[in-house]
């Protein structure tokens, strides 16, 4: 790539609201990166990293606290899970009961919660008898395939 086609390319980027900019062309493969102006932070992303070599030592990093505490809240009873992506709610209308709270029994079949999915309203039931634990999702949230709702004694 000759130099006048490289310096075009290099104020485009920096006249522009693009950060990064790669081109790969016969003769080789290019890339731009904008730096940030001074006082105002880079975003952060995740590079990808290569295994380590053969034969290399590896230290591994101490688990986070936030982490050691999402991995000690994991519900461990019967677990009511969601068969879908969309939106839970625990009533069928704002300001109407709950379908069901901490210490209701629950029968297999019974409704527990709403899941909605492209705008239609899906009841969700219990696939097991039980004592309701904990909740474990709040109202109006995005939930997600197989995700753990409700937690059963």
């Amino acid at each position: 790539m000759d130099l006048r086609k490289l310096k075009t390319l290099v104020d485009l980027v920096s006249e522009s609201n693009i950060s990064e900019l790669e081109i790969t062309e016969a003769e080789g493969k290019v890339r731009i990166v904008k730096s940030a102006p001074a006082g105002v932070p880079m975003q952060p992303y995740m590079v990808p990293m290569s295994p380590p070599p053969a034969g290399a030592t590896v230290v591994e990093a101490a688990v986070p606290a936030a982490a050691a505490a999402a991995a000690a809240a994991t519900p461990v009873g019967k677990i009511i899970k969601s068969p879908m992506v969309g939106t839970f709610y625990r009533a069928s209308a704002p300001g109407a009961k709950p379908f069901v709270d901490v210490g209701d029994t629950v029968k297999q079949g019974q409704a527990v919660c709403i899941v909605e999915a492209m705008k239609i309203l899906n009841e969700i039931e219990s696939e097991v008898d039980g004592v309701i634990k904990h909740v474990l999702v709040e109202n109006g949230q995005p939930v997600e395939y197989g995700q753990a709702l409700f937690e059963l004694e």
